[in-house]
């Protein structure tokens, strides 16, 4: 019979483990790239409503953006998930990517990257986790070029569920 000192060190051995194996399917569920479709990610911002077709969508580590495209412009629709804050602009299409400005700061995406600037100074440089261009896969067409376009006026309705986070619940 093995005595209680004997059950310690056996018993932390099964507790570290035990902790492990919960960390690590935790972190895959944390990792895995949210549900999408051909528009976007579904019950998202970053998510192109008809008639809009999307045009790129990805995301980050802390990020969802998609552009969309409808009617020739183009839309960036951007959603911070540690507190649900979204941005919804106009967009252009540059040589390798799309950039949209709000506030004099810009917002660029690639299929590599989103990068937030304020003229030359990096504020975030955000790595794409995930990154969707349907129009590659059949869907929609090539996106027309962009044209200018003014700044919506109505209000952004609140953060979805599914964005609203950051914070142990």
């Amino acid at each position: 019979m093995m005595s209680i000192r004997a059950l310690a060190p056996l018993r932390l051995t099964v507790a570290v483990a035990a902790c492990s194996v919960l960390a690590l399917s935790g972190l895959a569920s944390a990792t895995a790239a949210p549900t999408a479709d051909d528009q976007g990610y579904v019950d998202s911002t970053a998510r192109c409503a008809s008639p809009s077709e999307a045009v790129v969508f990805g995301s980050t580590k802390t990020s969802r953006v998609a552009i969309c495209v409808s009617d020739g412009e183009y839309e960036y629709r951007g959603v911070r998930l540690s507190d649900g804050a979204k941005l919804i602009v106009p967009a252009s299409k540059t040589t390798d990517g799309y950039t949209a400005e709000n506030d004099e700061i810009t917002y660029w995406v690639t299929e590599d990257s989103l990068i937030v600037s304020a003229g030359t100074r990096v504020i975030r440089d955000e790595t794409m986790m995930d990154f969707h261009t349907p129009q590659q896969s059949g869907v929609g067409g090539s996106p027309p070029e962009a044209s200018p376009t003014a700044t919506p006026t109505t209000p952004l309705p609140p953060p979805l569920p599914a964005e609203v986070g950051g914070g142990d619940s």
